[in-house]
């Protein structure tokens, strides 16, 4: 299982080398009205709160932009909710891709979506183009439901569910992305057992953000410590039994111990240019900082490759690059890496504060280091 991990790894960092796309069609507009939602607090800090939904012409000249630049595209739609933007756009723009892709370019297709508007003709289409599918579920009926709710205060969890059984009837390869509230860091071992319960073993966890500008949290770094530590207990017991399950963090951390670079941007050190694209065109270097202050450019005017040569670019990579003296003395550094930028906010003077969840990761790492090394052996034999 591993061994598929870590090729799994590769792959997108090649992919990255190249072209990578998160594409918004349809911006910031949802049909849940979840509680933790950072793309809502986005998009109140810029002029522009919503783009509506992507036209034709602006889909097919980012599809001609990236196939002129790189030979290698993942195209990944995300939101807001971006199968608003209707199954009938999605299979215009991967039949553009075909139309235009004269030089068979390899194409790579992800959709991060609630699944509330999945139906038979979204899974068939899914399966048809081979996109990987993130289906974001928090767990549990109580505990989903708590902060996954629709306009009319209505939990979603039923809907995600029966999203879930369509994408394994089509055979519809596709991961679980979970958010880790305060609520949810309490209660990790029955949130484990849970997705065991129904069988899915591909899991990312992510750690709700503060809104900008503010410094309240919902998510204490002692709360996501302990929820490491408890997730790492039970992930590690099954895969020394044999019957591991892939959690991206703990995959990436195990990968880097055994000598592979990091797949989560998070992971790396430094941020990069990711190309995030809003419904109007407009290009930005990352999905937590869609705001007018990081515009990079306008697909309809502006090449890829000038946008991440721009200044606004370079002015983004060189903030997250500043080492804390206290990160450049943790005997961690290589594996932490300071973490991700969001969750280092705000930038002082051109340089990041401590991130907000240092003590959970250096406590984290203590815990884990031996039993990582002993899976590394494990895995290397």
């Amino acid at each position: 299982m591993l061994r598929i991990i870590i090729l799994a790894a590769r792959r997108i960092v090649i992919l990255m080398r190249n072209i990578v796309l998160l594409i918004k069609p349809a911006s910031s507009s949802c049909n849940l009205r979840c509680g933790y939602c950072f793309y809502a607090d986005v998009s109140a800090n810029r002029d522009v709160k919503n783009y509506g939904l992507m036209s034709p012409d602006t889909a097919e000249i980012i599809i001609g932009r990236a196939l002129e630049e790189s030979r290698r595209i993942l195209f990944c739609f995300q939101g807001g909710e971006p199968t608003l933007w209707g199954l009938g756009n999605f299979q215009r723009f991967a039949d553009t891709v075909d139309r235009l892709n004269t030089n068979r370019a390899e194409i790579h297709y992800a959709l991060q979506t609630n699944g509330i508007l999945l139906d038979d003709g979204w899974a068939e289409f899914l399966k048809k183009r081979r996109f990987l599918a993130g289906l974001s579920l928090d767990g549990y009926k109580e505990l989903h439901d708590a902060s996954r709710m629709d306009a009319a205060g209505k939990g979603s969890y039923n809907n995600v569910l029966r999203a879930a059984s369509l994408l394994r009837k089509y055979h519809v390869e596709f991961n679980i992305l979970s958010v880790i509230t305060s609520d949810a860091s309490r209660h990790a071992e029955k949130l484990y057992r849970f997705f065991q319960q129904q069988n899915l073993s591909y899991l990312q966890f992510i750690p709700c953000i503060n809104d900008f500008g503010s410094a309240e949290t919902g998510l204490t770094d002692v709360q996501y410590g302990q929820f490491l530590r408890t997730m790492f207990d039970l992930w590690f017991r099954d895969h020394m039994a044999g019957r591991g399950v892939s959690i991206r963090y703990f995959d990436n951390v195990l990968g880097m111990l055994m000598g592979h670079p990091p797949e989560q941007c998070s992971m790396k050190g430094t941020c990069h240019v990711q190309f995030t694209v809003e419904a109007d065109g407009g290009v930005y270097p990352c999905d937590f900082y869609v705001l007018d202050e990081w515009r990079l450019g306008d697909v309809r005017t502006d090449k890829f490759s000038e946008m991440r040569e721009s200044d606004t670019a370079k002015r983004f990579i060189a903030q997250s690059e500043p080492i804390r003296g206290e990160c450049a003395l943790c005997r961690w550094a290589e594996l932490c890496r300071g973490g991700c930028r969001r969750d280092k906010e705000p930038i002082l003077g051109g340089v990041p504060s401590s991130n907000r969840f240092c003590l959970a990761y250096r406590d984290f790492f203590d815990y884990s280091y031996e039993r990582f090394m002993k899976l590394c052996t494990y895995y290397s034999r």
